[in-house]
């Protein structure tokens, strides 16, 4: 199963108001697994950023003076999206965006909805830990995924954390310890903290066992199975 994780940064809150994307960040899952595709792309507005918006992506005007338009950009990202699910924090708002966006290109063009199933992250945190608080910030405590890089929102790196939140959240057990560094969670429990693997690294060994380590395997097992009054013995086709 192909899945996107997708992030937006805006000019504002309301596209009532008139306010854009300005920047969107994808990274793409296959299998539950991180692929290490992505889709980054700032975006010029054509209007005033909010000041209230700026101080918390830190995205002025002036930087995306040089970059390409919606209209520019946005049959790339739907062939990068394609019909995956589409995994997105407070899913409302940034669906509402970009369908805004599509439909000021092509009226009619409909909701990116109509292609793409939506998981809302903000929705299953609620519903997972009731009363508490579900941000992005307070899930990356809850789980121990590191944020640490996180003073101004940016998409691409809120997609990445959200995915590493989002598989913690439906992959079952997580305080289970293997070794890595551990956090508690909001109510206590030890949850195991995600390490990166480099893409770059070398393939394990494989160690096969020879001739002579195969046939003192085989002694042992039977010294077992006589030591426990066991009548079955394993034999090695």
């Amino acid at each position: 199963m192909r899945q996107i994780v997708l992030d937006t940064e805006t000019t504002g809150l309301e596209t009532s108001q008139g306010h854009r994307i300005i920047e969107i960040g994808c990274v793409e899952l296959v299998n539950r697994r991180l692929t290490g595709r992505h889709y980054h792309q700032y975006i010029k507005p054509e209007r005033e950023i909010d000041a209230g918006a700026q101080a918390v992506h830190g995205i002025s005007n002036a930087m995306l003076e040089d970059k390409p338009v919606f209209a520019r950009i946005a049959d790339e990202f739907l062939q990068f999206v394609g019909d995956a699910e589409l995994i997105i924090h407070n899913a409302a708002f940034d669906i509402g965006f970009i369908n805004y966006e599509l439909n000021m290109l092509r009226p009619g063009f409909g909701s990116i909805t109509d292609r793409c199933h939506v998981i809302d992250t903000l929705l299953m945190a609620r519903a997972k830990h009731p009363g508490q608080k579900n941000n992005l910030d307070a899930l990356c405590k809850r789980y121990g995924v590191d944020n640490s890089q996180r003073e101004l929102h940016g998409a691409l790196l809120d997609a990445e954390i959200l995915a590493d939140v989002y598989l913690l959240m439906t992959g079952g057990q997580t305080a289970l310890s293997l070794g890595g560094n551990q956090s508690k969670s909001d109510d206590g429990a030890q949850v195991e903290e995600i390490r990166r693997i480099a893409p770059g690294r070398k393939p394990l060994p494989v160690i096969i066992a020879n001739e002579d380590e195969l046939v003192a395997h085989q002694q042992k097992l039977v010294a077992i199975a006589k030591a426990s009054g066991d009548n079955c013995v394993w034999l090695r086709e």
